[in-house]
């Protein structure tokens, strides 16, 4: 454990903590360190909580002492800032919940307490989920870990970026419209969006309720399907949550693809897309053929609608759930105002960010008398449309295989149009509105910037998912990259 002890998988650290070459407080020490060495250059963090981290390490040491363990025991890891933290702030990166301290924890906060990890702290992201850069934060700017210069991608940035940089070996970030995919590609990372209401959203600060699922971001598919293990499951705190037994996510990844139906959309290779990430794309699944896969061609054409679908389903879930923020029951709030209507416009005026507002403006003119059937109610007849296709091509293939993102990370500051930065989650959107599962997997760079493979599944696939790209993975060289910072 020299060197290159950040850089190591979960399941590295936890074969070296019960091995003893390390214990779980100079593991997490190391962390520390590493985090105020270089994390005021990427900006991962919002806060970090070491005297948290110190009390779980007593505790996990003591379960590694007595043979009491898991994979995550001892092994520490970071929580993005819209996860509930009890007595920890939990400010989803936006001045309305600056000062705000949850009396709770979200389930798979207590989930991965119970499994013995060893909380580093909180990670940056977009605003209440809100972005897909990590800029809209209103505390600080993440920068992507490659390059310096460029985005980590977002809303997930943060994580992203944590995991990436050797912050913190893995990581849970929320996937709204490729939150987890779209940063994970960009940085060169796994990020695993499960299948809707497979992972309780108990204690997720709620952006858009039916698009909103938690996941993980890792630097190996084994490490994904390990944290699955941990926070995947029925929760009756959550009224969306799946009722079915927990399985081990670990079991089957080194199957092999032989036989495996994959397809291959067209309809995700063409226009906006970068032709060197399309190239990338193709040889990736070039691979898994040679692995023993078989390929064919499948159209989504109704999928060309999931992003205008997005964009009014989001902002009108963003709308209704954002209206509990009026500054009386809880968070920022004017008081120097001369009424309570004065003042709850001035809470939103100075406590949410130009794309928060932006959002929830659109979501609000998208439900208002005479434009609902026009486009809510009609973005929702289109999203059963979409289901159904992927419904049907799930009848002919086992998984679908497409680029995560169009093209690779961009430089801070390069896109100030809204629409020009909404199309960046148009690979990763179709997913969301389906509520099937879809993960990331680094397969390859251009100009020294990595490019991220996505593949998607049928709900409840998730097993298919880690396994095509654990395999994928183990034949390839791209997961054992790293930026040097």
């Amino acid at each position: 454990m020299a060197d290159q002890i950040h850089y190591q998988s979960v399941r590295q650290m936890s074969d070296a903590l019960l091995a003893k070459d390390i214990s779980v407080i100079e593991l997490a020490d190391a962390h520390f360190e590493r985090i105020e060495q270089i994390d005021d250059r990427v900006g991962s963090y919002l806060a970090v909580t070491p005297e948290r981290a110190r009390e779980q390490a007593t505790t996990a040491q003591a379960s590694i002492d007595s043979g009491n363990v898991t994979p995550l025991t001892g092994v520490p890891m970071q929580l993005k800032d819209n996860l509930a933290t009890r007595g920890i702030p939990t400010t989803c990166s936006s001045l309305m919940l600056e000062n705000f301290v949850p009396p709770y924890d979200s389930t798979v906060t207590a989930s991965l307490a119970n499994t013995g990890a060893i909380l580093l702290g909180k990670g940056n992201m977009d605003e209440f989920a809100m972005g897909s850069s990590t800029e809209t934060s209103a505390y600080k700017l993440t920068r992507n870990p490659w390059d310096l210069s460029r985005v980590p991608g977002g809303s997930s940035g943060g994580p992203a970026a944590a995991v990436a940089g050797g912050l913190a070996p893995y990581s849970l970030g929320s996937d709204t419209g490729g939150s987890i995919r779209q940063p994970a590609s960009f940085c060169g990372i796994v990020g695993l969006k499960p299948t809707y209401g497979l992972v309780s959203r108990f204690g997720l600060i709620a952006f858009a309720s039916s698009l909103d699922q938690i996941g993980p971001l890792t630097r190996t598919v084994e490490d994904a399907a390990l944290v699955m293990n941990a926070i995947a499951g029925p929760d009756t705190n959550d009224s969306t949550s799946i009722l079915r037994p927990v399985i081990d996510y670990s079991i089957g990844l080194k199957d092999g693809v032989k036989g495996l139906r994959i397809g291959v959309v067209p309809e995700y290779f063409g226009e906006g897309i970068d032709p060197q990430v399309a190239q990338l794309t193709r040889k990736a699944i070039q691979q898994l053929e040679f692995l023993g896969a078989e390929v064919s061609e499948v159209s989504l054409p109704n999928s060309k609608a999931a992003l205008a679908v997005y964009y009014i389903l989001a902002p009108s879930e963003c709308s209704a759930n954002l209206a509990r923020y009026d500054g009386v029951k809880f968070g920022f709030s004017t008081h120097d105002a001369p009424n309570m209507m004065a003042a709850l416009e001035a809470t939103r005026e100075g406590g949410f960010g130009t794309e928060v507002k932006r959002r929830m403006m659109m979501g609000t003119y998208a439900l208002s008398s005479g434009y609902y059937d026009a486009y809510y109610k009609k973005a929702q007849q289109v999203r059963t449309l979409i289901r159904r296709e992927f419904d049907a091509a799930f009848e002919k293939v086992d998984v679908l295989i497409t680029p995560t993102t169009p093209t690779t990370a961009f430089k801070l500051g390069e896109i100030q149009d809204p629409v020009v930065m909404h199309a960046n989650d148009v690979c990763t959107v179709p997913a969301n509105i389906a509520g099937i599962p879809g993960i990331s997997i680094p397969c390859g760079a251009i100009n020294g910037l990595p490019v991220g493979l996505q593949i998607l599944g049928p709900h409840l696939s998730e097993a298919t998912l880690l396994r095509t790209a654990y395999a994928y993975e183990q034949s390839t060289s791209w997961h054992a990259q790293h930026p040097t910072i």
